[in-house]
């Protein structure tokens, strides 16, 4: 997940820092952080995707268009 990916998303999901970090359990500067660029640890960058995962997100990986976002369509 790219610090970009992250920035849609939360927009996609219409999220606040403080309202993805309270769902991945990672501080409001953790946040900030990644959507900055800095390195953080592996699990927690994988626990903020996942929370973003599990409100709806799916993750595009770049096929030569570019990395993206997309909201999963409601069953």
């Amino acid at each position: 997940m790219t610090p970009e990916q992250c920035k849609m998303a939360r927009a996609g999901l219409n999220l606040g820092v403080r309202e993805l970090a309270e769902l991945a359990q990672v501080s409001t500067n953790t946040i900030t952080r990644l959507e900055r660029g800095e390195s953080l640890y592996p699990r927690t960058v994988e626990a903020i995707r996942a929370a973003l995962e599990d409100a709806g997100v799916e993750f595009i990986a770049e096929n030569g268009g570019g990395a993206g976002v997309r909201l999963r369509k409601s069953e």
